[in-house]
């Protein structure tokens, strides 16, 4: 039949087929249904208009793009995902709506208000020694005051970081480093990496920083990378790299990304910029590693990069790079790696003694790229990571080049134009004064305080559940007898910054070099909140904490937790 009706005079009629009963009668069916074609091709042809010819041939071709599209999501996710993708889509929608009723809106704005209100006072410094400049001093202050109220700012209240009593975030590899990389910010506090020709020093400490860690990280001969300003733009580069990688050499211009759903927020966020479709794979209920058959599903021929993690963010835990090294290899896809957040600990696991760490890193031959903090368990500066590529060829793709401008020929390896050469130095100089040997000690006593931790929460707390089994410093931990986030709760209570996650409800630490000495405080601490928990009821007394991620993983009140976090940002910026 036509694809109008008003075309069926002209149409060709379809032969009567029967099912054939044997080989001969199939072939001569064949026949004839090729035949059928070439004649309602042909009448098709001589009796439509160009007009009419291109109106199908535009409907063709976005069914056709339809269609693929469904039975790519089918592929990948399966019937029932699918469908219950559509009903959570459709049972959100019909929230948000009821969300935006006037008499309901009210309500959630002044919620919303009160949360706000709650934020600014946990955030605002109120302190009468201390002024607010909100516009230049009219004449500034002179430098003895200014150090005075450096003094003031340094003792405003805050987490116990230094005593250990914090999830990451604070690296610290002692006094003394601290006071060798304030010297060599000191000394080139005034140096930029855009301008190598005017600060040949910073470009070779630079190219040793990014040299040094492709060494770590086994990479062969022609391995290169760039220093970035962190994490989220070594995993950005990663991203871009692998999209221009697709568009240049393989013509793809709709990209496809597959990574696990624990992979960090940097990936999403790179989607998000870069234009780039991102398909998450499930992780296995079991090992929290990341479904390879799921994977295999997921990938396709707009895929530019699969993505894995050593360890990942959540729960610590090391990804199947080798397995997914084969998928990638199958189809001639670069495969990422991130290592910013095991970044020195995970590159010496085998060197400090610890047995079964699987690969991870260039010595698997489908990976072509890892990301790497410095400023992370290598305990430089913030503001350091490494981008590290099996080839130029793929490093080149994230370069910007614009011999266009009116300024002259511009060149930047990374987003960022100027760089603070300071900070590379404060890079270079952590790493040469610790070492081979000092980072494997780091790694050895790092990792076996995490490990106590691990066997702690799974020999003597019996109402936790650790996640997966993580092998390096980060220890992830679960229940079904107790509100983890409650738990939380509980914790800060007692002076801990403890991690929360969700998918599932969880907490963890990361441990650090300032973890090392109250592990055993941590795990005391961890019991006692457990008992009191139990005592008082998982609904009494619910916490900041608990009640944010009720709000965020219920689908009836979802997105009011984008508006908490929304008032959170707009806090940082308000005087």
């Amino acid at each position: 039949m036509g694809v109008y009706s008003a075309k069926l005079e002209f149409i060709p009629a379809a032969p009567q087929w029967t099912f054939p009963a044997t080989v001969e009668q199939a072939q001569s069916l064949g026949e004839e249904f090729i035949l059928f074609l070439k004649n309602y091709a042909l009448v098709y042809w001589t009796k439509t208009s160009w007009f009419q010819f291109s109106k199908d041939l535009l409907f063709a071709y976005v069914f056709t793009k339809i269609l693929r599209l469904v039975l790519q999501y089918l592929k990948g996710y399966g019937l029932l995902a699918g469908i219950r993708a559509v009903y959570g889509y459709a049972l959100r929608s019909v929230f948000n709506f009821v969300l935006s009723l006037p008499p309901i809106k009210r309500k959630v704005d002044a919620e919303i208000s009160q949360t706000r209100a709650k934020i600014e006072s946990a955030l605002l410094v109120s302190d009468a020694g201390i002024p607010d400049f909100t516009e230049l001093p009219a004449k500034g202050l002179p430098t003895d005051k200014v150090y005075e109220l450096l003094d003031k700012l340094n003792d405003i209240k805050h987490s116990d970081w230094k005593h250990g009593r914090i999830s990451g975030a604070v690296y610290h590899g002692g006094d003394e480093l601290i006071e060798l990389q304030s010297k060599a910010y000191h000394q080139f506090s005034v140096a930029n990496q855009l301008h190598p020709d005017v600060f040949p020093a910073v470009r070779k400490m630079d190219s040793e920083v990014v040299s040094m860690t492709l060494h770590m990280f086994n990479a062969p001969e022609t391995g290169c990378g760039t220093s970035t300003s962190g994490g989220t733009e070594s995993l950005l580069l990663a991203c871009l790299s692998a999209r221009e990688y697709g568009k240049k050499y393989k013509g793809i211009t709709s990209p496809e990304m597959v990574a696990p759903e624990s992979i960090h927020a940097g990936v999403f966020k790179a989607a998000s910029y870069f234009g780039i479709r991102l398909h998450l794979a499930p992780l296995d209920p079991v090992t929290f590693k990341v479904d390879l058959k799921a994977v295999k599903r997921l990938v396709n021929t707009n895929t530019v990069l699969i993505l894995g993690s050593a360890p990942n963010f959540p729960h610590g835990v090391i990804d199947d790079i080798e397995g997914l090294s084969k998928i990638s290899t199958r189809w001639g896809i670069p495969l990422h790696v991130d290592c910013c957040l095991g970044s020195f600990i995970v590159a010496n696991l085998t060197k400090a003694g610890f047995k079964d760490v699987p690969l991870f890193d260039f010595r698997v031959p489908g990976v072509t790229s890892i990301s790497c903090d410095t400023h992370k368990y290598g305990f430089a500066p913030k503001g350091s990571s490494v981008i590290m590529y099996r080839n130029n060829k793929l490093r080149e793709c994230q370069y910007y080049i614009s011999t266009e401008w009116m300024g002259g020929l511009y060149g930047s390896p990374t987003l960022a134009g100027s760089r603070p050469g300071a900070l590379m130095a404060g890079c270079w100089a952590t790493m040469v004064n610790i070492g081979q040997e000092g980072y494997v000690n780091y790694c050895r006593e790092i990792v076996t305080a995490a490990r106590r931790l691990k066997d702690a929460i799974t020999n003597e707390i019996a109402e936790l559940d650790v996640i997966g089994d993580p092998i390096g410093s980060v220890v992830a931990f679960k229940s079904n007898l107790v509100n983890v986030h409650q738990l939380g709760d509980k914790m800060g209570a007692k002076g801990w910054h403890l991690s929360a996650l969700q998918k599932p409800p969880a907490l963890h630490l990361a441990a650090t070099n300032l973890s090392i000495p109250i592990v055993e405080e941590l795990i005391s601490d961890l019991k006692a909140s457990v008992e009191e928990l139990k005592e008082s009821g998982s609904e009494k007394d619910k916490g900041d904490t608990a009640a944010l991620y009720g709000v965020a993983g219920n689908v009836q009140t979802g997105n009011v937790a984008d508006r908490i976090i929304s008032a959170f940002i707009d806090t940082l910026y308000k005087v």
